[in-house]
């Protein structure tokens, strides 16, 4: 008899779990496909990381690039957020491929994660170092998925 109520009180602490293990998770709805992704969202954001670093070397001299304000080191930090939750986005159904994509999008969080200490830091030669990872990660996707593209643009 003991085992038999062990086995009832284990199926209902079973049943009970399932019912109230939390929150189901909400069904997400991608409405972008990659390539509108890649145009609208995560180009765009890493161009913003790209960009906001350098050094340009010219006869009458040198000019150092660097965000110079709060707002733009903001800037700089919002599009390291978009690309590090692009890698998010791009895990999802349908946009998921393979593992090899998978390992891709995760070094994309890694790579878009450093680059928001970094913007946080306010430290210009970490973001650029970062903004090199972010690229590497952009061209071993492109020319596994998209060889058509010679270079992250």
């Amino acid at each position: 008899m003991h085992k038999n109520n062990w086995l009832m009180l284990v199926a209902v602490a079973v049943v009970g779990s399932s019912c109230s293990g939390g929150p189901q998770p909400p069904p997400f709805k991608p409405v972008a496909d990659t390539a509108l992704l890649m145009e609208a969202f995560i180009d765009p954001a890493a161009d913003v990381i790209w960009n906001s670093v350098g050094t340009i070397i010219t006869a009458a001299g040198e000019e150092h690039i660097r965000p110079k304000t709060d707002e733009e080191w903001t800037a700089v930090r919002n599009a390291a957020v978009a690309v590090t939750e692009a890698g998010n986005l791009l895990m999802m159904v349908p946009r998921a491929k393979d593992e090899e994509w998978m390992r891709i999008s995760q070094a994309m969080i890694d790579t878009g994660s450093a680059a928001i200490k970094a913007a946080e830091a306010k430290n210009p030669d970490q973001v650029f170092d970062t903004g090199a990872e972010i690229y590497a990660v952009c061209t071993n996707c492109h020319s596994k998925y998209d060889p058509t593209i010679a270079r992250v643009q």
